[in-house]
């Protein structure tokens, strides 16, 4: 981190004294100006305590300094080429978005792009106050086979079609306007008319693990009660998408159980996975490629699967282990396509990769 004087905040475009009224009213931010092959970005908090952004996965966390006696705190942060990321400030125990930002993800986080990050269409900035639409069908599913009751919800984009199970799936209603994006990206052509089901997840760790008792139970259980639920639905055409231990799931059950799941969108997935390694001190230490890539190599034949791969251009540890399963997945037969995101291990990365690959999954794109 670089701290900047008062003779270099004009450099980002912010007139006035640090502190005084007309810089607050002028002041947005993040800002950027080019720094070699990267990115100095200027963050801004005002407030009479000590703050530190808190970055999504990119970045250990970047205290602000004081402007003299003033309410201004902010850091200069050294960003690389192509980075989109999620961070929110800390204030002691509290979390806050960035007021001077537009651009939010749920009611604390705000999301920050280098000017070389690719767009992300279909995809609205929704400010931290921004209440986000949810699907007016809901379903509420006790489950025998994982325990517990969670509620489902359904909707079908350009009226519905082939299914698309979005693991996390309250991320994408909460956090990013996923039912948007689609109804967008229908809209424009760019996929057909989908039916979205949103499944939250209770326990992640245990739930996308590579055990069987999830995908039972969605097989059994929740989309029974999908066919039941009045939405138009074609469930003979099913996409799971996933990310990060959802991304493992989704295709350990393509390996498994892949009468039902023949499509798949992975983004980062957690490919370092084994059945011992989060008790390890460094879980991404092991095997390169996990259980996934073990079981690939032991003569799977997935002629039948049609799956894309995305990761974020800076998940430097997560590169190798998604590299080995992209590989033995093409070489088990697959239909492979492999991306990579402007961004760490962060869902605003993913964005972009999840309609496209959702589109291409099903063979339209």
């Amino acid at each position: 981190m670089r701290l900047v004087g008062e003779d270099t905040f004009a450099a980002f475009g912010l007139p006035g004294t640090p502190g005084t009224d007309e810089f607050w009213a002028a002041a947005r931010t993040p800002a950027s100006i080019p720094d070699g092959d990267g990115w100095v970005t200027l963050f801004l908090w005002r407030g009479p305590d000590a703050a530190l952004i808190d970055f999504e996965s990119w970045s250990e966390p970047v205290p602000l300094a004081r402007f003299g006696e003033t309410d201004c705190w902010y850091a200069e942060v050294p960003m690389p080429a192509r980075l989109r990321v999620t961070y929110r400030f800390r204030v002691g125990e509290e979390a806050y978005a960035d007021p001077l930002n537009p651009a939010g993800a749920g009611g604390d986080r705000s999301i920050a792009g280098t000017p070389d990050a690719p767009a992300q269409p279909h995809w609205p900035a929704v400010g931290a106050d921004g209440v986000l639409p949810l699907p007016r069908t809901r379903i509420r599913w006790a489950s025998e086979r994982l325990g517990g009751r969670r509620t489902v919800r359904v909707h079908p984009a350009g009226g519905g079609g082939p299914v698309v199970l979005l693991l996390d799936g309250d991320d994408w209603l909460y956090l990013h306007p996923a039912i948007t994006a689609f109804d967008s990206a229908v809209a424009g052509g760019e996929m057909p008319p989908v039916t979205l089901l949103f499944l939250p997840a209770k326990d992640r760790e245990a739930e996308f693990a590579c055990r069987p008792e999830l995908w039972e139970a969605v097989r059994d259980e929740l989309l029974p009660l999908v066919a039941e639920s009045g939405v138009r639905a074609d469930l003979d055409r099913l996409v799971v998408a996933g990310q990060s231990l959802g991304g493992l799931s989704a295709v350990y059950a393509a390996l498994e159980f892949p009468e039902l799941v023949s499509r798949v969108a992975c983004q980062s997935g957690s490919f370092w996975w084994t059945s011992d390694a989060m008790g390890t001190a460094d879980p991404l230490g092991g095997p390169v490629g996990g259980a996934i890539a073990a079981r690939l190599r032991e003569g799977a034949d997935l002629s039948g699967l049609r799956v894309a791969f995305d990761v974020g251009e800076h998940e430097t540890r997560m590169l190798p282990h998604c590299e080995a399963v992209e590989a033995v997945a093409e070489r088990a037969g697959a239909a492979v396509r492999v991306s990579r995101s402007a961004s760490g291990h962060d869902r605003v990365g993913w964005r972009h990769a999840l309609l496209r690959d959702v589109a291409w999954a099903l063979g339209s794109g």
